[in-house]
């Protein structure tokens, strides 16, 4: 009888794994969830990493082709096709050969016997456990194509929160990068230049803007080196820092407090989490097992232990509200209207009323930031560039002068 390798979660949420002898993967399965623990990689003695190294070969997963997956593949549920038949239509019009490959690895393992939600866990790069953990509600409930449907909207609605953030920090970003290279370009190129030439024109004393400007330009010239192995090595010894447990829980937090982009990071955690956490609950999950998926997907170690103390303190049959309350992560207004629909039952509605309110405060936030970013931007530009291309021209006014007086 063949061993398969199998990894899952147990019910205190503690990753467990092990080896054992049976038929296929579905026997493993069924038996891992007799003892209570949550498979999350089922495979073949040996086999384990396949999928990651048929990705990392081939490339990688877009969330728009998870987006357009789930929604086709809903359709064709709800039209009465198999899942087999379905795979192999989706299989035919994909252009993504990372997807395509994911894929067919998934159809082999479903007419094999396996669960859709297992196959798709041997894929973790292209199927997260939030994905997985929804399909295989949507399996026992025998609501798939509700639950993809679901997936489908979840996942537009975070791309849009991700794009949404992603656009207010470009235009800072781009203008920022372009206002760097323009002033390394002046002072170790453009301003020695004009130092020769009013070097050449006699002794004449140059005006105080002039002189200032060409002193930085020397010590700029003379410090870059340094300078831009000092960046590398904060570049590093960041790097360093967000990898160890504790420097990414300081570094998460200074995030969250810094004074103008703090507020909007707050503001698209909330709305992640509740909108995750909604979607979840509302196709079936556990709450447990929820929110240890939402922590892990949370994307920021502060609250991430926060909803783990929560997911702790329901475990021990107290609330949500407390833990949440003691973190002091989440407003005061979230905390309030998740404590209610917990002691109302509608916990799940009231969370996605809570991530549709905050998707709209998200975009209020992202336009202010715009708007205000822009005029300073403008300014910084015009008196940094600016001043420098004065303070060049200025001895030559002064010649000019000088020369027409004459």
């Amino acid at each position: 009888m063949p061993q398969f390798q199998w990894v899952g979660i147990d019910r205190t949420g503690k990753t467990v794994k092990g080896v054992r002898e049976a038929p296929g993967q579905t026997a493993v399965a069924t038996w891992l969830r007799s003892q209570q623990i949550r498979p999350r990689k089922i495979q073949a003695k040996g086999a384990f990493g396949g999928g990651a190294k048929l990705l990392k070969a081939k490339g990688r997963v877009k969330s728009k082709d998870i987006v357009i997956f789930a929604r086709q593949f809903a359709t064709m549920i709800d039209a009465g096709l198999p899942i087999v038949q379905c795979l192999e239509i989706m299989m035919g019009q994909l252009e993504n050969p990372a997807f395509k490959a994911v894929l067919k690895d998934v159809k082999t393992d479903v007419e094999t016997g396996a669960t859709l939600a297992d196959a798709m866990r041997k894929h973790p790069k292209a199927f997260d456990e939030l994905f997985t953990n929804l399909i295989a509600a949507g399996e026992v409930g025998g609501i798939l194509d509700t639950i993809l449907l679901r997936l489908a909207t979840y996942l537009e609605k975070i791309m849009k929160l991700k794009s949404k953030v992603k656009g207010a920090l470009m235009y800072p970003s781009i203008v920022m990068f372009v206002a760097t290279v323009v002033v390394v370009v002046l002072m170790v190129f453009v301003i020695p230049v004009f130092e020769k030439m009013f070097r050449e024109f006699g002794d004449a004393e140059l005006p105080g803007p002039t002189q200032f400007v060409i002193k930085v330009s020397k010590s700029f010239k003379s410090y870059l080196p340094f300078m831009i192995v000092a960046l590398i090595v904060f570049v590093i010894i960041f790097q360093q820092t967000y990898k160890n447990a504790r420097g990414r829980i300081m570094i998460d937090k200074t995030f969250l407090q810094l004074p103008v982009f703090g507020p909007l990071l707050r503001k698209v955690a909330v709305a992640r989490f509740t909108r995750t956490l909604g979607t979840m609950l509302t196709s079936g999950v556990p709450i447990l097992d929820a929110l240890n998926i939402v922590a892990k997907t949370a994307g920021n170690k502060v609250i991430e232990n926060a909803l783990m103390q929560a997911r702790l303190s329901i475990s021990e049959g107290q609330n949500i509200v407390d833990p949440l309350y003691q973190s002091k992560v989440f407003p005061q207004m979230v905390v309030q209207m998740i404590g209610v629909g917990e002691a109302t039952g509608a916990m799940d509605a009231m969370l996605s009323k809570i991530a549709d309110f905050y998707d709209d405060e998200v975009d209020t936030a992202v336009d202010a930031l715009t708007s205000a970013i822009e005029p300073v931007m403008i300014v910084f530009l015009g008196t940094v560039i600016g001043g420098l291309v004065v303070a060049m021209y200025l001895p030559v006014f002064k010649m000019a002068g000088a020369i027409s007086g004459s």
